[in-house]
């Protein structure tokens, strides 16, 4: 975004000071971050009070800052915006920029997948259209308009992740960014204390349609009866399923994991034969998503097969790294939930690109009053895979610990509560080349350090 600031006074019916030639070339709302040009916002917390940070700002490169009308002590020798409140001008400033765009705008949302997703998306596009994307987890009410105000003039294509913790958040992301496309995912169990139930985690991501355009698309999981159910209810929707299920609109005939990645075969509105340089078949679902949209924005499936071959993922989904003494690690370990844990563990189950097989699992946070029994659960998938190991970290992973314990499993299985060295040490004296290591659990739990303890031992 480069708008002189009174415009952007004009976007906001509001007055300033000492506003006349000065280009704005980008927003922040952090000086560590800021570059020049940029429009500071600065925010007032009950801990921190940003209006404390505008002359800094100014001082590193800030074009002008946003100012609010009852915060006293507004420097008058600063180029300033006066406002009522800088999170709603933020909004509205990405509200008034987004009209300007004439590039098409793809919305994700989902309980599992939304990055993934994001990135296939972006890689498939990026060889034959310029394209941004979220970056990082810019995804809620502040970084979806940061995200937007990042656009620059002549993008063609916007991929905008949106994550949300309760209702009508998906919504506001959704008619803020008016997607040309939208997807969900999945729907799984993440936020179920805020939600309630998988019925309102449905009904919270499917909010995503409020601000679709009129003559937009959802693409959705096909495997999921909610969103089935909720598609049903609204018969004007231009709506394409895919999934694993011959129903869907476009469906998985067969998946098979190799050195390369993951290499499947779909049919339905689309028959083609594609790769993708990751692993998991939930990762191959996710690219169907990308491979829908490719050909909307009329990419035959050459195209978008050479594309898929070169796509990169944000690290820890599904990651591959090669330990030096040949393991191969599978770093899951950026987030978890019960279902994204069923969908890894189905890989380290089929996958034959190791012999030895070892889980390393950390606690699922965020599922509410029902924790226990999806902690529980996992024993019963983990009794069908042949392990040599099962690593488990984190105060919840007490339960699955006693539960694997009490049905008599007989793989080794060590648990450790806030202690990683136990685990560390027991894949430094287990593994070797012909092991594979799945590290799978939520952020809070960050498995990543078990891998590295192994790495740089």
């Amino acid at each position: 975004m480069k708008r002189l600031l009174t415009v952007l006074a004009e976007w906001l019916q509001a007055e300033g000071q000492l506003m006349d030639d000065v280009l704005v070339s980008g927003v922040s709302i952090d000086t560590r971050t800021l570059k020049e040009g940029d429009l500071f916002i600065p925010f007032r917390g009950e801990q921190v009070n940003g209006h404390k940070y505008v002359r800094q700002a100014i001082e590193k490169g800030a074009a002008a800052s946003l100012w609010m009308k009852d915060e006293p002590g507004a420097p008058s020798d600063i180029p300033l915006i006066f406002v009522d409140d800088p999170e709603l001008a933020l909004q509205q400033l990405a509200r008034a920029y987004r009209e300007e765009l004439a590039c098409r705008f793809i919305g994700i949302t989902g309980s599992n997948g939304k990055t993934s997703t994001k990135d296939l998306i972006a890689s498939v596009l990026s060889p034959y259209f310029k394209v941004q994307k979220t970056e990082g987890n810019f995804n809620n009410q502040l970084g979806l308009p940061l995200t937007i105000l990042s656009l620059e003039e002549d993008a063609e294509v916007a991929v905008l992740e949106m994550g949300m913790s309760g209702f009508n958040e998906i919504s506001f992301l959704s008619y803020l960014a008016k997607p040309h496309y939208a997807v969900i995912t999945n729907i799984g169990e993440a936020h179920m204390q805020d939600l309630g139930s998988r019925e309102g985690i449905a009904k919270a991501k499917f909010e995503i349609i409020d601000g679709l355009q009129e003559d937009g698309t959802l693409f959705y999981d096909g495997d999921e009866p909610l969103l089935n159910a909720l598609v049903s209810e609204h018969l004007e929707l231009r709506a394409v399923s895919f999934g694993y299920d011959d129903s869907a609109d476009l469906s998985l005939v067969s998946t098979e994991s190799g050195d390369e990645g993951s290499r499947f075969t779909a049919k339905g509105i689309i028959d083609g034969s594609f790769t993708i340089p990751v692993f998991g078949s939930h990762q191959v679902k996710n690219s169907l998503a990308a491979i829908l949209i490719a050909r909307e924005l009329g990419l035959n499936n050459e195209q978008i097969d050479a594309a898929l071959r070169q796509s990169k993922l944000t690290d820890m989904r599904m990651q591959p790294v090669v330990a030096n003494n040949g393991a191969l690690f599978i770093n899951d370990a950026y987030n978890a939930a019960p279902t994204s844990m069923q969908a890894a563990l189905a890989f380290l189950q089929d996958t034959k690109l190791r012999s030895d097989k070892w889980a390393v699992l950390g606690d699922m946070l965020e599922l509410g009053e029902n924790e226990r029994h999806y902690h529980e659960s996992i024993a019963r998938q983990l009794g069908t895979i042949s392990l040599q190991g099962i690593l488990l970290y984190g105060p919840r992973m007490k339960w699955l610990y006693e539960e694997l314990l009490n049905t008599g499993n007989e793989t080794q299985v060590i648990w450790s509560e806030s202690d990683y060295d136990p685990l560390i040490a027991t894949l430094l004296s287990s593994i070797d080349e012909n092991s594979i290591v799945l590290l799978k659990g939520s952020r809070g739990m960050a498995l990543e350090k078990i891998m590295n303890g192994v790495l740089q031992a």
